[in-house]
């Protein structure tokens, strides 16, 4: 374990309210906060960009609320958006007239070192992981 890395995990959980995009930065905020123990500054930067996709995705796709999980421990980085729509989202190629949407999914599946969607009893969970020994 390097110096600075937590010796358990520790966590964030967050309820997003429906449509609320003012959500975004607010989570982003606490997310720097729980890694700045993590002491991979790189690493954080892309947790960030890759969180606020989820919860982005979470709140314009759906039409109900989300809640976020971060959690950093010894092997990494681990962040779940779930929400309450059983429809799985769809990993398209971004089309260039389209300005900023379409990419992050993309974005997701380029950096983070795992990622997927998982069912749960009234919705899924859209997830991705940053492993702690990666550079």
């Amino acid at each position: 374990m390097s110096a600075g890395e937590p010796a358990q995990a520790v966590s964030i959980r967050r309820r997003l309210g429906r449509a609320d995009l003012r959500e975004v930065p607010e989570v982003r905020r606490q997310l720097r906060e729980l890694l700045r123990q993590w002491g991979r500054p790189g690493r954080s930067e892309i947790a960030e960009l890759l969180t606020s996709e989820l919860v982005t995705n979470a709140l314009v796709h759906t039409d109900d609320d989300a809640v976020l999980t971060a959690t950093v421990g010894p092997r990494g980085l681990r962040v779940e958006v779930r929400d309450f729509v059983a429809r799985r989202p769809r990993l398209c190629v971004p089309n260039a007239d389209d300005g900023t949407h379409g990419r992050g999914l993309v974005l997701v599946q380029s950096l983070a070192d795992a990622w997927g969607v998982r069912a749960h009893g009234v919705g899924k969970a859209v997830w991705f992981e940053l492993d702690a020994g990666a550079a």
